[in-house]
């Protein structure tokens, strides 16, 4: 098949914490990220992203670039926000289809980037190489939280369809409850004294994590390549690779590279990629009232429907220890908070300080912190990373006034 392109249209442009310093196609999802979803399911390397001008520069691990041109026809543009089963592999088709809206498309001809760029474009409008139509039976991302509500379901699913095909060791020198199966890939380490719970879902740990004993890991839930579990109950989340896990977490993705490696609850949460949250970071997830949690969003304070929502941490957060977070929370990317006293339900991008006291965090020590904490997982901050975090610092800064 040609090259394939995700798009991030108009809404995903609006999934922040995270819009501000990735494309949407760079999100965690279940298992998997969205574009390496894609890219199975047409078994085509991703060769770029439509996106949002302030993420031209973005550089991350093997994300492709962004395109700034022109793309080639036979080309195939894809939506971000459609969540494409694992395993899934299409057939052959012109365009596909995922409840009813177009999920993706063949180029008939060769399209001038231009007319995406400001995301409001559907695919439907694009010239397509003909009428071959498949149906994708996936996921459509309608708002930011949709990836926390979603989780269980999509948990359920993703785990089913690829752990069968591992090579997997026998879980028998751990407890094991409930009847759904349980994947500890070869290469893993699981310690004695650990429990796993599958009563509710299944359990995966992949290739090169390590969970230690007096752990409790309840399904569904899945543990990334090389990550570290260190004990408490880890329960219903989507733990990326090379993250470091400790105390409560429950109904969580944490998209990787990421530390909470201290005590400290957090529910119904995301945590993007390189946040480090301090011993005793704490989140809400539930309200007194047992009403539905409302959060900040670009268009403003939003109802999300969800009696269980967190906090939403963007890429490069650092909180500091013993931090509380109310229901329903919003960190903007690049912040470092602290203190004894509880942030803004809504904290700006790229802020610094404590309690309501929120000042900016001045961007070269920003960018200092940025590349020490990327050079420990041996992974370096390049020019083009580099520019793209300060102009999505300038860019958030500007949205302020």
């Amino acid at each position: 098949m040609s090259g394939l392109y995700l798009y991030d249209d108009l809404v995903a442009r609006t999934f922040e914490p995270f819009a501000l310093t990735r494309p949407t196609s760079e999100l965690r999802t279940g298992v998997e990220l969205i574009r390496a979803r894609w890219e199975s399911a047409l078994r085509a390397r991703a060769a770029g992203s439509i996106v949002a001008t302030h993420l031209g520069e973005f550089e991350e691990l093997d994300a492709p670039p962004a395109v700034s041109t022109t793309i080639p026809a036979g080309s195939i543009v894809a939506n971000s926000r459609c969540v494409v089963p694992l395993e899934w592999i299409s057939q052959e088709a012109d365009i596909w289809t995922c409840h009813g809206r177009v999920a993706a498309v063949r180029l008939r001809v060769q399209l001038d980037v231009e007319e995406l760029e400001g995301g409001e474009a559907p695919l439907e409008s694009l010239e397509t190489a003909g009428n071959r139509n498949v149906g994708i039976e996936g996921r459509w991302l309608t708002e930011v939280w949709s990836i926390i509500t979603d989780l269980a379901a999509q948990l359920q699913d993703d785990i089913g369809r690829l752990a069968p095909a591992l090579d997997c060791i026998s879980a028998a020198h751990v407890t094991v409850l409930g009847n759904n199966p349980v994947y500890i890939e070869r290469g893993a380490n699981v310690e004695p004294l650990v429990v796993i719970d599958a009563t509710s879902g299944p359990v995966l740990v992949r290739a090169g994590a390590t969970v230690r004993a007096f752990t409790r890991l309840v399904g569904p839930l899945a543990i990334g390549k090389n990550a570290s579990v260190l004990g408490d109950r880890v329960a219903g989340c989507s733990i990326g690779e090379m993250c470091v896990v400790r105390g409560e977490i429950a109904d969580s993705v944490i998209l990787g590279h990421s530390n909470k490696a201290h005590d400290g609850f957090v529910g119904h949460s995301y945590l993007g990629r390189w946040v480090n949250l301090g011993a005793g970071t704490t989140t809400s997830n539930m309200k007194n009232t047992y009403g539905s949690v409302a959060l900040w969003t670009p268009s403003g304070i939003r109802d999300s429907g969800a009696v269980r929502l967190g906090s939403f941490f963007g890429d490069h957060v650092k909180t500091g220890i013993g931090l509380r977070l109310t229901t329903g929370s919003v960190v903007g990317a690049g912040s470092n908070i602290y203190g004894s006293a509880m942030p803004p339900k809504y904290v700006p991008p790229f802020s610094w300080g404590e309690g309501e006291e929120l000042g900016a965090y001045d961007i070269e020590k920003f960018l200092l912190t940025a590349e020490r904490a990327m050079t420990r997982r041996q992974v370096g901050l390049g020019l083009r990373g580099r520019r793209q975090l300060v102009a999505a610092c300038a860019k958030s800064r500007r949205s302020a006034l």
